[in-house]
């Protein structure tokens, strides 16, 4: 029995060695020909594979966007909210493809608006120019949803959806592509805008994106109104609390996620730079939340969860202008800046010009995107990209080129903004009836309910 054992044993051990043998031997390196030689890419096709993930990674915002928005919304109101960051995407796309490339990248007209490359007409897909274009037009595609995206949570919980399509569609085709003409129409190679011509700068837009939606946003809170319940009868602001803070911070999470597509991404180029881009981007969203999280601790005695997490955002949206220009030091004291700004923001907003915002789009990216687009004229580095700020010896005149840009942007989109919101209002209304906010956009608006069986609706 002993030497059957043993006997057994050898020869399981003799068929393992066996195994690893011809293991080995199959992993070996087989002898190199010439046409076996490693293919690397080439600088072309890794511009074009990073600035595919980027735009991969800044399209998946939209599931950020969605999530923050629905979280600090009432449950009644999480399917139309849920739709309109769809419908921003869906509807956009095509447009943006069709129409407002063109007006944003195609050859300048008087530095104003573009006027050609509509619907990439001149390039087709098997040449490496027109593969580079479609690549770039991806790209932009996923920035312009976002410009549109942001005036949703503004206007949330009592918008026609009807309406809201028509406010998108002209966002992505017509306001958000003139802005990005005048800051960055040079950047398919045809000759730019006048902001770029006087040396504006936006790397990644805290303002051309961020503030082009927020101003609109601004525009659209002011002719919706606020909801009803949210103000009292002496115009004292009431909280009107959203159904899920997780969802909201997980929302926060993906947006911080994304933006390291949508600040490195923009250099369409695979280089170093992406590196410390990056970098300036992190820290800016950390030292955001810290500077929101202490301002609201301190002004009441909590350190309130919701403004803490607009503080990782406000922080984000600022360093997006100057994430290519600024030294990782910059952008600890920019994000931080934002931190603050973006508290006060919220409160000045809503308890004295008595706008109600539900996520505080209007603070986060309006305002803080202005903030970060100013700072770039203070904080751009030596060392870093290519201008320098006030601060390092540069002088005045790039601070007073970027307040130039903050306020034509502001008075574009603002002004089309109001025009559009109050254009809809006459001719087909802006809001719901008082009823059917009541009980609910999902049920009223679209005929279900994103909590199937709860009893979600409100007297307020």
């Amino acid at each position: 029995m002993i030497t059957a054992s043993l006997t057994g044993k050898r020869s399981l051990l003799s068929l393992a060695i066996g195994c690893t043998v011809l293991g080995l031997a199959a992993l070996a390196p087989l002898p190199a020909h010439a046409e076996d030689a490693p293919q690397f890419l080439s600088q072309s096709d890794a511009n074009t594979l990073w600035t595919l993930i980027a735009a991969i990674l800044v399209m998946f915002m939209q599931a950020g966007f969605a999530f923050v928005e629905a979280g600090l919304t009432r449950a009644k109101n999480a399917g139309n909210i849920i739709m309109k960051n769809f419908l921003d995407f869906a509807a956009g796309a095509p447009l943006f493809f069709l129409f407002g490339f063109g007006l944003m990248f195609g050859k300048s007209v008087s530095g104003f608006i573009g006027g050609s490359d509509f619907a990439l007409a001149s390039f087709d897909g098997a040449s490496p120019e027109g593969q580079w274009a479609m690549t770039f037009l991806f790209f932009q595609t996923v920035f312009a949803a976002t410009a549109a995206t942001i005036v949703s949570g503004a206007i949330a919980e009592r918008t026609k959806f009807g309406s809201y399509i028509i406010m998108s569609m002209v966002v992505t085709g017509l306001i958000y592509p003139v802005t990005g003409h005048w800051a960055w129409g040079n950047l398919f190679g045809n000759e730019g805008g006048w902001l770029a011509a006087m040396g504006f700068s936006d790397f990644a837009g805290s303002t051309v994106v961020h503030s082009v939606g927020g101003w609109i946003a601004l525009a659209g809170a002011i002719v919706v109104g606020p909801r009803l319940g949210k103000y009292s009868a002496d115009g004292k602001a009431r909280s009107i609390q959203g159904h899920s803070l997780p969802l909201a911070a997980l929302g926060v999470f993906i947006l911080w996620f994304g933006w390291f597509g949508f600040n490195p991404g923009s250099t369409t180029v695979a280089n170093g730079t992406i590196g410390y881009i990056a970098v300036n981007t992190c820290l800016a969203g950390c030292t955001g939340m810290l500077g929101a999280m202490i301002t609201i601790w301190l002004k009441y005695g909590k350190p309130d969860v919701s403004m803490s997490m607009n503080g990782a955002l406000a922080g984000l949206v600022a360093i997006t202008a100057g994430c290519f220009e600024v030294s990782p030091v910059g952008s600890l004291i920019i994000g931080f800046g934002a931190g603050v700004l973006v508290v006060l923001s919220v409160l000045f907003i809503d308890q004295v010009l008595k706008i109600d915002d539900p996520v505080g789009a209007i603070s986060v990216h309006g305002v803080c995107g202005a903030y970060g687009t100013l700072m770039v004229g203070l904080f751009a580095s030596p060392g870093y990209g290519t201008i320098t700020g006030l601060l390092y010896g540069g002088g005045a005149g790039q601070l007073v080129t970027q307040a130039i840009g903050v306020g034509a942007a502001f008075a574009w989109a603002f002004g089309t903004g109001f025009v559009l919101f109050s254009v809809l209002k006459m001719v087909m209304g802006v809001r719901v009836p008082a009823e059917e906010e009541l009980k609910g956009l999902d049920v009223t608006e679209h005929g279900s309910e994103a909590y199937s069986g709860f009893q979600i609706f409100s007297n307020e």
